[in-house]
């Protein structure tokens, strides 16, 4: 399967998605940046809040491309100790890698201005990203979003690995992926138009997103 781009894979998601439409004390969070693309167009579909899930991937030191955990705003790490062993990273040298992404986390959030994260007590968090590879950054918007107290998680994504996929389902309550290829190699593999999404238009979501 061959998404046109994030617009085309939150819609596909939404469809697949109808039963929350305008059900209260739901929303929809998106996984920064490219998730909140996708995240706005299944919100508009179903008309539900939307909003961004504090997350963000934690590279290797020395090598930012390559996913070793994430990090969310507050104490939340994944990691892959296996990997790290492997990388010959040090605990302190993750635990600094960990700290130092979860400031510019910290103040990215702040850049967007009033409540980009709403409150999430006693809520169903419909939670997405434009596809999945290694899994972390997912994990850890799962536990980021029970710890803030969420009653029940859908995780919803356009594309994901096959045994990442299994892996993730038994730790929320709904899965939804359309697609699951093998070999995978890359998410953006699977999209025709594949942008890079500014803090300007992560901005412009949001406000378009709280004015429904």
């Amino acid at each position: 399967m061959i998404f046109r781009d994030r617009l085309d894979a939150g819609e596909r998601l939404a469809a697949a998605l109808q039963s929350y439409r305008d059900q209260p004390s739901t929303v929809v969070l998106g996984i920064p940046r490219g998730g909140v693309v996708v995240a706005k167009a299944i919100a508009t579909d179903l008309h539900l809040p939307l909003g961004i899930c504090p997350v963000r991937k934690l590279g290797a030191p020395g090598n930012p491309e390559l996913a070793v955990g994430a990090v969310d705003d507050d104490a939340g790490l994944v990691s892959d100790p296996k990997l790290s062993r492997h990388l010959g990273l040090a605990e302190a040298e993750l635990a600094e890698a960990a700290a130092r992404q979860r400031e510019e986390l910290r103040a990215w959030l702040a850049s967007l201005g009033a409540g980009p994260v709403p409150p999430l007590t006693g809520r169903t968090v419909i939670l997405t990203d434009d596809g999945v590879a290694t899994g972390y950054t997912a994990q850890a918007g799962i536990e980021t979003v029970r710890r803030r107290g969420a009653r029940q998680v859908v995780l919803a994504v356009p594309v994901a690995p096959p045994d990442t996929a299994a892996w993730l389902k038994p730790q929320v309550d709904a899965f939804i992926c359309l697609a699951t290829p093998e070999p995978f190699y890359a998410v953006g593999n699977f999209f025709e138009e594949w942008p890079q999404v500014t803090d300007d238009e992560v901005r412009a979501l949001l406000l378009a997103g709280n004015t429904l």
